[in-house]
């Protein structure tokens, strides 16, 4: 399981107790030697743990809570101080209705000499009172300037009479699969403390859209949450976030966002307060394989668009099926690539986006938009109606039937939808084994609209006569799109 590490709550005193290799020879015996000069293990880390602490906080967050009609606690999901609930309402039954006053431990890091810190969004979420906790000793309130959820980012800010030592950040991309790092924070509410590892994989993904976490093997616990990840220079390269694990601590599987992620969020933070990310207005998926034959593509790379609402992408021209190969400039390789470069890009200024469009490239200016206003608005679908004839036929391993009024209410699809409709799939089948399932409805053939049975017919017979071996599907499942490439031989 994924557990989010600063969690530690105060709620009453508590004791806790304290591949065979034959395969791997077998592989260098028929490879030829490589001569790679390994690194020797740090002596120590003493020096480094000495230069950096003064720059490492404790965080303690206090948050007056009222409880709901029911007794249920009325917490933000996630916050660390459901646990406190839990266990209150676990030894006192229901709790009572009356507010309860808790504190979760955490940590963070120090920045500029001039009071701001970072620590992890989910350790003050829901605060009303954040002190911090200096390695001297000293203690200081702590107001926040702004925070990410989508990136669990927080920035907080103190007033000190004197300048803060603080630290920089690095460059997490130079990071390399490997290499010594030391973590720092306040694990089990123990106070400071140090543990070293390395950095033992990159680019992991969670469950965020901006995710770029470095995982480690440095032990991370409760209350690690929003402490800092250094590398041997004593710069700052992730901020530890999670830790995967089924008991809920530490087996050398821990992960901190990548610096080079971090720095963007608070650079947008200590400006605005809020984060400001660039919007291009597109759904997309990543171009795989079988989806680049079925295009006729000579490699499977780019983001294709399947679909296009309103927004500054449809103001722009772009459009279903078109392949983003670059976009400000910056190579797109799949849709992270793409995600983050909007989200960097800025909002009101015309950027380059190069597009693969019936194969040829097409280069296309786009005003971006701003995510968060984005996401704050509704928008509707524009449909049109086309009734046809209720006949089915069955074709690539599926069953279809035209979308008719009375298809349409049966599958709650706003009316006046256009496609094909499955209500049938063989469970043998490539259609199956790519997550075709009835209720999908097919609006595009070899990017070509298909309202009819026959549109569906002649889009194979097409796909066949230019030699391809698949044809690429647009389908819809309750109004989101997704290609898929089936076979037609």
């Amino acid at each position: 399981m994924l557990h989010r590490p600063a969690a530690l709550v105060l709620t009453r005193p508590r004791m806790s107790g304290l591949l065979p290799a034959m395969g791997l020879g077998l592989a260098l015996a028929l490879t030829p030697a490589l001569h790679v000069e390994a690194r020797g293990a740090p002596e120590s880390f003493a020096d480094l743990a000495e230069l950096v602490s003064p720059s490492v906080v404790n965080i303690t967050t206090s948050a007056l809570v009222a409880a709901a009609s029911d007794g249920a606690p009325m917490v933000p999901p996630g916050s660390p101080f459901e646990e406190f609930f839990k266990d209150f309402m676990d030894e006192n039954g229901q709790g009572g209705n009356e507010p309860q006053r808790s504190e979760a431990l955490g940590s963070g890091f120090v920045i500029s000499a001039d009071g701001f810190i970072v620590t992890n969004n989910h350790v003050i979420e829901g605060a009303d009172q954040i002190e911090i906790e200096f390695f001297g000793g000293n203690r200081l309130e702590a107001k926040l300037v702004g925070a990410d959820a989508k990136t669990d980012i927080a920035l907080l800010k103190v007033e000190s009479p004197e300048p803060l030592p603080f630290v920089a950040f690095g460059n997490s991309d130079t990071m390399r699969v490997g290499d010594w790092v030391m973590a720092m924070g306040n694990p089990l509410g123990q106070g400071f403390s140090v543990s070293a590892g390395i950095v033992s994989a990159r680019g992991r993904e969670l469950s965020g859209t901006y995710d770029d976490f470095l995982q480690t093997d440095a032990a991370i616990n409760k209350g690690n949450s929003g402490g800092p990840l250094f590398n041997m220079d004593g710069q700052v390269v992730g901020v530890n976030t999670a830790i995967l694990s089924p008991t809920g601590g530490s087996i050398g599987i821990g992960f901190s966002m990548a610096s080079n992620v971090v720095t963007k969020v608070v650079d947008q933070l200590k400006e605005f307060g809020e984060t400001r990310r660039g919007w291009l207005g597109v759904r997309i998926q990543d171009v795989t394989p079988d989806v680049a034959e079925a295009m006729g593509l000579t490699a499977a790379t780019g983001a294709l668009i399947t679909d296009v609402p309103d927004g500054p992408a449809k103001d722009a021209g772009l459009l279903a099926g078109d392949v983003i190969l670059s976009f400000n400039g910056a190579e797109i390789k799949d849709v992270r690539d793409l995600t983050r470069n909007v989200a960097d890009s800025p909002i009101g200024e015309d950027v380059p986006v190069v597009v693969l469009r019936s194969g040829a490239e097409e280069t296309v200016q786009v005003k971006l938009g701003r995510r968060e206003e984005a996401e704050a608005e509704t928008q509707p679908a524009a449909v049109q109606q086309t009734p046809e004839e209720p006949t089915q036929t069955e074709v690539l391993g599926v069953t279809v039937v035209p979308v008719d009024d009375t298809v349409a209410q049966s599958l709650k699809l706003p009316a006046g939808s256009q496609g094909l409709a499955v209500t049938h799939v063989d469970p043998s089948s490539e259609a199956a084994s790519k997550g075709v399932a009835p209720g999908d409805v097919i609006v595009e053939a070899g990017q070509q609209k298909v309202v009819q049975l026959s549109d569906l017919e002649d889009r194979i017979t097409e796909a066949k006569d230019a030699g391809r071996k698949s044809i690429l599907l647009l389908i819809r499942r309750e109004g989101d799109p997704r290609f898929v490439a089936l076979s037609v031989e």
